[in-house]
């Protein structure tokens, strides 16, 4: 594992707004992509990559390298919260497969045949617009 240095843990930390109670979502509050996660850049050896912000908090927990690790779920289903905890009660970030991920999506109802989301046949624009709204509040 490589050791991530203070100053890039204090940058992404900066762009964190934690909710006043221990389970609330911690809101990313910088940059969205158009599908409405987060970006983070991080920039080393004259290479930048832009990570998703939930990816890069787990990563920090854990100490698990950002590419150690498969499928991340939002149990709060906030695409821009990035609060995990090694207590299962206050985490909204889970590790699962795809095939765990789809159906929780199924179970949720925020698949294609869901009658309150619909994924296909909206710009990926809300979706980014959406995450933003949500920061504002």
């Amino acid at each position: 594992m490589s050791v991530v240095p203070a100053s890039v843990q204090d940058r992404f930390w900066e762009k964190v707004v934690k909710g006043p109670a221990p389970g609330d979502c911690w809101l990313w509050s910088a940059a969205v992509a158009d599908d409405g996660y987060g970006r983070f850049t991080l920039n080393g050896g004259g290479q930048t990559q832009a990570v998703r912000p939930h990816r890069f908090a787990f990563h920090l927990a854990t100490g698990i390298p950002l590419h150690g690790f498969g499928p991340l779920m939002h149990d709060c289903d906030v695409p821009i919260c990035v609060h995990y905890s090694d207590v299962s009660e206050l985490t909204h970030l889970l590790e699962g497969t795809d095939r765990e991920n789809m159906l929780d999506r199924l179970a949720k109802r925020r698949d294609k045949n869901g009658s309150e989301f619909r994924w296909r046949g909206l710009a990926r624009e809300h979706f980014a617009a959406r995450s933003r709204a949500l920061r504002a509040k």
